[in-house]
């Protein structure tokens, strides 16, 4: 497709009745990180309606296509996105309540949804008070901390498929794994969670919350923006040769930078955006950074982070890399 016919295809799209539309949306505004350059079309919408109207448009006529909401733990490309960024935040956030079971809406704030939980006596979600980010995306990567992930209180969701069709999906076909799920894979956009919750006391929820929140505090870099966790951290690494943060630090990379990127000093698995830092930045900075560990222990660092380019493609940071592990 060409430019003139994109441009054209999305003035007509913003035309339609599909929520707040913005041209050449600048991606660092919508990702933690703060970098990313411009996107053709940003659309925040309201309804299940108005999503499956967007996909249906987008993929009828060959548009690219990204679906975010906090942008958490995405590195946007410099040159921005050549077609459609759909925003599932606050326009779309509702979370209801009933019994021990919770119902949101995928552009929920997950801290929010844990508060909610804690008020009304339902444990299970203390591990999300200080993830920054939306429940579609925690769901769609089993996000989680303290080695726990969102999927296990999953009962079921709805997705919006390829031609706009809605869909629902039990726990067990969105097979969740450590940091995964088929969903990644999928190409469908997650509109709605049910989770069910056991039935805890609120004032021992409340201060598992207020620790997790202390501790990361202590741990984590606050000020800076970052992604969060850069690599990925499991089982088997842990018992093999320690978490990322530890083998990072031990490799005397605290505070190694690359432009305006730079390893953090409060915690080795997270990369802060010191001011101005680019995507090329911090993707040479990963680039050094898993070179030099694997140099040192022969350990190869797989990605947590992922990397959209500009046509909505997204793939771990480390698949764009000069180093290519082993």
């Amino acid at each position: 497709m060409n430019e003139r016919t994109r441009q054209g295809d999305l003035k007509r799209l913003a035309a339609l009745d599909v929520g707040r539309c913005t041209f050449a949306a600048s991606l660092a505004e919508h990702g933690t990180w703060r970098i990313g350059g411009p996107a053709d079309l940003l659309v925040e919408p309201e309804s299940v309606a108005q999503i499956q109207a967007v996909v249906y448009f987008a993929r009828t006529r060959g548009i690219p296509l990204l679906v975010i909401g906090q942008g958490s733990n995405l590195l946007f490309a410099d040159a921005g996105l050549r077609g459609i960024v759909l925003k599932l935040g606050s326009a779309f956030a509702n979370i209801a309540i009933s019994g021990n079971t919770i119902t949101a809406a995928a552009g929920a704030w997950v801290p929010g949804i844990a508060r909610r939980a804690q008020q009304a006596g339902l444990a299970g979600l203390e591990h999300t008070i200080g993830i920054p980010g939306t429940l579609g995306g925690l769901v769609v990567m089993n996000g989680g901390s303290q080695r726990q992930g969102i999927g296990d209180n999953v009962r079921r969701l709805w997705t919006v498929g390829e031609k706009g069709k809605l869909t629902e999906l039990t726990k067990e076909e969105c097979r969740f794994g450590y940091r995964s799920s088929a969903l990644q894979e999928s190409g469908v956009v997650v509109v709605k969670v049910e989770l069910v919750c056991p039935v805890g006391d609120p004032r021992v929820i409340r201060h598992a919350m207020l620790a997790d929140l202390r501790e990361r505090r202590r741990k984590f870099p606050r000020k800076e923006p970052n992604c969060g966790s850069v690599f990925l951290s499991t089982a088997q690494m842990h018992t093999s040769v320690g978490p990322p943060g530890k083998i990072i630090e031990e490799a005397g990379l605290k505070g190694t930078r690359c432009g305006g990127a730079e390893v953090s000093h409060r915690h080795a698995n997270f990369i802060v955006n010191t001011g101005g830092a680019s995507a090329a930045d911090v993707l040479a900075l990963i680039d050094r950074i898993r070179h030099t560990v694997h140099q040192r222990i022969g350990f190869t660092l797989a990605c947590e982070v992922r990397y959209v380019d500009e046509q909505a493609v997204i793939r771990p940071a480390d698949q764009l890399l000069v180093f290519p592990g082993t």
